[in-house]
């Protein structure tokens, strides 16, 4: 049986803890805020690691030592993020689905990954030859450059999307007939574009 996407959407915006998210003042900004934080977190760190890949920082360290002292962090921020995320998410589930930029920081968070398993596939598998070197192999090295490209555009789209899902009312539309300049000079009009005749 086909799972019905659009009523599973509605059904997480009107559970009780979106709609407590959704109409309280303080919760939504207070989630908002932890998950840019969060975020900040992840990218900070995977940028460390990035980095001494590139061979730009760090190239003193051990990759190993300095992996395994900052990764912990990077998940235990990752975890954070994706909570704080997903809670964001139900309080306007319809909206953020079918949203471009939505769609587009999913898509982005899975190449992440993928990225992440091809470094283990190759420069992973020889870190002991070259745990001590200033830099990675090159498949580290182009692993660490698009990784900090995609968590930049990760970043940006995640920005665009809070842009492009307000539920801004829009104005209604002026009256047929009634002009610009009728209205800067305050006069009056009978709908027919011709200005109204004063009752004697």
């Amino acid at each position: 049986m086909p799972v019905d996407i659009n009523a599973l959407l509605k059904s997480l915006e009107a559970s009780g803890l979106a709609t407590k998210i959704r109409d309280s003042v303080f919760l939504f900004p207070m989630i908002e805020s932890t998950h840019v934080i969060g975020l900040a977190l992840v990218f900070g760190t995977i940028a460390i690691i990035d980095l001494r890949l590139l061979g730009i920082a760090s190239t003193q360290r051990s990759f190993q030592r300095m992996a395994s002292d900052i990764l912990k962090w990077t998940w235990g921020a990752f975890a954070l993020t994706a909570l704080t995320g997903s809670l964001m998410f139900i309080t306007n589930a319809s909206v953020y689905y079918h949203n471009f930029y939505f769609r587009t920081k999913m898509l982005l968070l899975a190449l992440t990954g993928i990225n992440m398993l091809f470094f283990e596939l190759t420069a992973g598998r020889t870190i002991h030859k070259w745990d001590q070197a200033p830099s990675a192999p090159r498949a580290g090295k182009a692993v660490a450059a698009l990784s900090l490209a995609m968590w930049i555009g990760i970043i940006c789209v995640g920005r665009l999307i809070g842009f492009t899902t307000t539920r801004a009312a829009a104005a209604p539309p002026p009256p047929p007939g009634v002009s610009f300049d009728d209205f800067l000079q305050g006069t009056p009009n009978n709908g027919s574009g011709n200005p109204a005749t004063p009752p004697h």
